[in-house]
């Protein structure tokens, strides 16, 4: 009981300090603005002020949600849990981690850590990185919202859920066969491992602040794109329909939307052909700036580079093909 209620006063007070740091970054930036000419109220500012609060904002309640997943099955779930629950042949231990994905109901701040926990419990990388592909996509509070942003379209939570759940597993599947030790740097277990509370304690606390440094860097990176870019040069490519696939699948990278809210963007983008749209909602989940930071921080750059580019592409033509058969 005492351990519980130390660790739970920690977290609150690492909470409290956090969000102390950032106001008082906040307020310093607002106060020393003009002497360092930097007119934090001007409109661009503003907007990029706006977009990086919102992102940061939005991801770091999931990201704490899956840093206590992760803490929780490192100090309390065996691993001959996931040795018996998965099979030994990756090519189906892979869709069946894929599948897994919908008893998450977080982002993709979310999936990083507890993927970087499996891996450390034993489960093979490939299955692992295909749970976390899935996880944001599929997972019931996605399907309910993207039903409810497109209530007469049912074929699109259909599109969304099969071209999802495919690109998830393709990707283990090419991981299982193509991908190499060196490029994937496995993440390490906290100092003070162990079973029970204490453990469970450590783990959340370098779990979250590790991965929450890595979350603010790729919502700054997004603030900036939205600031950079004018909405002159998108509107570009509404009118070419493989253009506007490709134009929504660079923005969802660089927009880092929540997958519980980027159906609600995607339906307002009515401009946009259904295949598009699709397309914006199916990569947004597995690769944006802030997951490609996240990926980076936990597995190495090396493997966010490579991983995240042919994510992209697989995303992409599973996005055409399944808007092709049903929209």
């Amino acid at each position: 009981m005492a351990d519980g209620l130390r660790i739970a006063v920690r977290a609150l007070v690492y909470a409290v300090v956090g969000g102390a740091a950032l106001i008082a970054i906040a307020t310093v930036a607002s106060v020393l603005g003009p002497t360092l000419a930097l007119d934090l109220y001007t409109p661009p500012v503003a907007a990029w002020w706006t977009v990086f609060t919102a992102i940061t904002v939005q991801g770091v309640p999931f990201l704490l949600l899956g840093t206590v997943v992760s803490a929780a099955i490192g100090a309390f779930v065996p691993e001959r849990v996931f040795t018996r629950l998965l099979p030994r042949n990756q090519a189906l231990a892979v869709p069946l981690a894929g599948a897994a994905g919908v008893v998450l109901p977080g982002c993709e701040c979310a999936s990083v850590p507890v993927a970087g926990s499996l891996m450390r419990r034993g489960v093979a990388p490939a299955a692992a990185l295909a749970f976390l592909l899935s996880a944001p996509a599929i997972n019931p509070v996605v399907l309910v919202a993207t039903s409810l942003a497109f209530p007469a379209q049912p074929e699109m939570v259909l599109g969304r859920l099969v071209a999802s759940l495919a690109t998830a597993v393709v990707m283990g599947w090419l991981w299982a066969r193509f991908g190499r030790e060196e490029w994937l740097r496995l993440p390490k277990a906290p100092a003070h491992s162990g079973k029970g509370l204490r453990a469970f304690g450590t783990g959340l606390e370098h779990d979250f602040l590790h991965a929450g440094g890595f979350l603010v860097l790729g919502a700054g990176a997004a603030a900036t794109f939205n600031i950079a870019v004018p909405r002159s040069v998108l509107d570009l490519f509404t009118g070419s329909p493989w253009l506007s696939v490709l134009l929504l699948a660079v923005l969802a990278v660089v927009l880092c939307v929540c997958s519980e809210a980027d159906a609600f963007v995607a339906a307002s983008l009515s401009g946009f052909s259904p295949t598009a749209r699709l397309a914006f909602m199916v990569v947004g989940p597995m690769v944006d700036l802030k997951l490609i930071a996240l990926q980076a921080g936990t597995f190495g750059r090396a493997f966010a580079v490579r991983f995240s580019a042919v994510t992209w592409v697989v995303a992409v033509l599973s996005s055409v093909l399944v808007g092709w058969w049903l929209l």
